[in-house]
This record gives structure tokens, sequence and C-alpha cells, in this order.
């Protein structure tokens, strides 16, 4: 059954909800966490995730850095965007313009799968100048193969088709569902991640967000664009993604320039939600390993 979130019930056991607050900025009612004191770390979510998949960090992070998390455009509590916002270009400027609106100086920019490459357009447009941007299991580049020819169309069919968000929340999202999905990604995660994703699946309006986000993501540029790429980068793979292809991340490291850099750190056990098995081991190699 669908379910659509509602933070007036929800927020009584969502991750971190006495750090939330809802602003407005770009013609959008953003939900955005916020926590700890220091220079701002900004944390983007990949696509159909919120900010409950940074729950085992904030709080790590906070210890050293001012923590800002938010729900990308038409995703959980962050209000529907128009087709526009959706593109990696839309999102990047509807990001830069919440920074703006909130007064931040973004110092460090953690991006998880899409989240990585909106950081990245972000540092390319000028949102935002990060002493370093880190891009966990990075979809940085196109879909290869038959997938990427497939794919793209299906995703703007099923955007284009109102009732298709609908029957997607619609089905039987029952734990075992759920944690078949996500092991699908190569990542195994405990009962309470399963459920706070059961809950996100089963709201319509998020997944009209995460197909219409799905159905205008175009990398093309933004792969040629980082041949000229000057900000340090850690790249963090898990080393089971089945999402995002491992060895995109020594792909990417030997189109940057400057390949001193940038660094790559691998997790052997983990998946494409390597930030979510591994929260503490991840997190730590993120605040202490830095410069």
């Amino acid at each position: 059954m669908s379910e659509p979130l509602n933070w007036a019930r929800d927020r009584d056991d969502w991750p971190h909800a006495s750090a939330s607050r809802f602003v407005q900025a770009d013609g959008l009612r953003w939900h955005v966490q916020q926590m700890g004191q220091g220079p701002v770390a900004l944390l983007l979510h990949g696509t159909g995730a919120s900010t409950h998949s940074w729950r085992g960090w904030m709080e790590l992070l906070a210890a050293e850095y001012c923590v800002v998390a938010v729900d990308l455009p038409g995703h959980a509590f962050t209000g529907p965007a128009p087709a526009e916002k959706l593109s990696l270009q839309g999102m990047a400027r509807s990001v830069g313009a919440l920074v703006r609106e909130l007064g931040l100086t973004v110092e460090l920019l953690i991006g998880h799968s899409a989240g990585a490459a909106i950081g990245a357009q972000m540092v390319i447009e000028r949102h935002c100048s990060p002493v370093r941007l880190i891009g966990i299991n990075g979809a940085f580049f196109p879909l290869a193969g038959l997938q990427g020819l497939i794919f793209p169309p299906v995703a703007r069919l099923m955007a284009a088709t109102p009732l298709a968000s609908r029957l997607f929340a619609r089905r039987t999202w029952e734990p075992q569902a759920v944690r078949r999905l996500i092991a699908g990604t190569g990542s195994m995660l405990d009962e309470r991640g399963i459920e706070l994703y059961g809950r996100l699946l089963r709201d319509p309006r998020h997944a009209a967000g995460a197909l219409g986000m799905m159905a205008r993501w175009d990398l093309r540029e933004l792969a040629r664009e980082l041949r000229h790429w000057r900000t340090p980068m850690t790249l963090i793979v898990g080393s089971r993604d089945r999402a995002v292809p491992p060895d995109d991340a020594r792909r990417l490291l030997r189109l940057l320039p400057s390949p001193g850099d940038h660094r790559l750190e691998v997790f052997e056990q983990g998946g494409h939600l390597v930030h979510e098995e591994y929260p503490r081991e991840v997190a730590q190699r993120v605040l202490f390993r830095q410069g």
C-alpha cells in the first residue's frame, strides 16, 4: 500500500529529527538537518535516498564540523520539483541556491552516488568552493553498454506517466522485498535501514522525484568538464558495488589532472551503500584523513 511521508507523523522516529528544519530556496521547501560547529561539511545523498542515509555519520562529523544534510528536490520531505530542477545542472543550481540561503561556506562536500556528481557540478558552476570533494561510489560517468542505451529512455517514459510512481509505490514493499532491492546494489543493511527505505519506496511523491531525476540524468558533459578539475578529491569505493562499477573510480583518477591531489579508498566488504553498511569506518576515514 502506498503511504506518503508525513513529517507531522514520521518525525517521531526519523533519524536526527531534532536537527531538522524546513527552508525555502529556489522555489522549493527543503528538509535540512544541521548539527555541530566548525567548518561546514555538506552531505548530498544519492537517487532515491534521503538524509536518513547519513544517520550513522552526522554525530561523528559534528565533532569537527558543522554538518548539513539535505533531502534533494522531490525526495523524502523536500517538496516536489519541476522537471528542469531534476537534471544534474538543475539540481546543482537548486542546492547552490539553498547553500546561499543558509549562508554556508562549504569546506567539505560529501556526495554518495548521484550526490557526488551533483557536488562536482556545483563546484564546476562555482556554487561552492570546497577544500575537498569526497565521492562515495560516485556516479560520474554515463551508464555503459546496453544498460546505458535502454535505461534513460525507459526512465523518461516512466517519469512522464503519472501512474508510474503510484504503481511503483503500491507494490508490496515488505521488508523482504526491500532487502532484495538493496542486495541488488551489493549491500546488506540492518533492519532499521530496511525499514527506512521501505517508507521511502511506499511514497508516490518520493518515487516520482527519483524517477524524474533518473529520466533527466545526463553525465556526458560532466565527464568532459572533469578533465579540467582542480579541487582535491577523495574517492571511496565499495568493491562489491553492483550499481556503479568500482573501476569507474580508477577511470576517474586517470582522467583528473594533478593526480597527486586525489586519493582512492577501497572497502573490500562494502557495496553501493557502503557508507550505510560501515558508517563509522567510512566516516572516520573522511574525518581524520583530509589534507
